[in-house]
């Protein structure tokens, strides 16, 4: 729950921020990139906390449970993160992004199921976990992997009768 947090509240700051004029920022598809940059940032380094032991638990098998996997997927974000900032490399760090999502929910799934605690606290249920993840999956599939629509007229489209 504090990934959604994080990437809530640093949606709000950032788009008052465009609001108020930080060119950058108008735009909903920035907002977004860097809203989930900034998301990816904090829990990658969580990989670096007391809560990588957490983190360890909830590998399912036949995942070896060992510590270096979850330094090397937190690395992953933290690089991805960094690469959503780049244009050069938003594209290929979003893919990589989505890719890692999408293999590391299996580990969500277990502790769901497992009941597997984080922090000591129990892990966030799966009815809420899997559309979070899907939210995430998707705000950087449309920020950084799909092109981004063209600027311009519109085409009209004459109906005939």
């Amino acid at each position: 729950m504090a990934s959604l947090f994080v990437l809530a509240l640093t949606a709000v700051v950032l788009r008052v921020a465009g609001w108020l004029g930080v060119t950058p920022l108008t735009s909903w598809r920035a907002v977004g990139r860097t809203s989930s940059s900034v998301m990816l940032l904090f829990t990658g380094s969580s990989h670096f906390s007391s809560m990588k032991d957490d983190f360890v638990a909830m590998l399912p098998e036949p995942v070896p449970r060992d510590v270096r996997i979850i330094y090397l997927t937190g690395l992953a974000e933290i690089a991805g993160a960094i690469g959503l900032f780049i244009p050069n490399t938003r594209r290929a760090a979003g893919v990589a992004l989505v890719v890692q999502l999408a293999a590391m929910f299996p580990a969500n799934v277990n502790a769901a199921l497992k009941g597997i605690p984080l922090r000591g606290k129990p892990p966030t249920t799966l009815w809420l976990r899997a559309p979070m993840q899907l939210l995430y999956i998707a705000l950087i599939w449309l920020t950084a992997i799909s092109e981004p629509p063209k600027a311009g007229k519109r085409k009209r489209i004459r109906i005939r009768r």
